[in-house]
């Protein structure tokens, strides 16, 4: 399938999901982040969800984050969509986010960052054996995360698919992923 089939196809399960079940498989999610070794980790990158589109409750694994690793820097993004580009800000709690006009939870006056960053948990729709990522399609994380050297961490509510039929040398690898069930490694190529 191509990235239009498989982006429809996956919003509409997503979609199909309850509330509930959104919230019981970002708890999964949470456990399974929880196995990962972050001791060489200062600094995360992490999207904030968006209820609208059932995304992954991120908000919980910032919670768990604060409490197990307080000593990792929080960053979450701000999109300028006339750019496709995005700005990364300290992440000072709920009380510095405001919904933007495309219904996006994002920082009003965090101090920007600009330095390396040691993670990115990358958004997706749906992920293929070979660590690739569907995402909406406007490239704010392949432009992100092109040239440079962190882990890329996908964050998935379901399993993968076989193989995305239309791969560009745009699209950026992910070196792992992680549904509620398991985390997917992905091998160097």
């Amino acid at each position: 399938m191509n990235k239009s089939e498989i982006r429809k196809s996956a919003q509409q399960q997503r979609q199909s999901l309850s509330p509930e079940k959104v919230h019981m498989l970002s708890v999964k999610l949470v456990e399974q982040f929880a196995l990962l070794d972050l001791s060489n980790v200062k600094i995360v990158h992490i999207f904030l969800p968006i209820k609208q589109k059932k995304e992954p409750d991120t908000f919980l694994m910032i919670d768990w984050m604060k409490i197990h690793h307080p000593e990792i820097k929080i960053i979450v993004p701000k999109a300028d969509f006339d750019t496709a580009l995005m700005t990364h800000h300290y992440y000072d709690g709920l009380e510095d986010l405001e919904m933007s006009d495309y219904q996006i939870l994002e920082p009003q006056k965090a101090k920007i960052h600009t330095g390396e960053v040691d993670m990115v948990i990358v958004p997706l729709l749906a992920f293929d054996k070979n660590g690739y990522r569907i995402g909406y399609g406007k490239g704010f994380y392949d432009r992100f995360l092109q040239g440079i050297s962190t882990q890329k961490i996908g964050l998935s509510l379901f399993d993968e698919l076989n193989v995305i039929d239309d791969i560009n040398e745009h699209d950026i690898r992910l070196d792992k992923c992680i549904t509620p069930n398991r985390t997917y490694v992905f091998p160097v190529v």
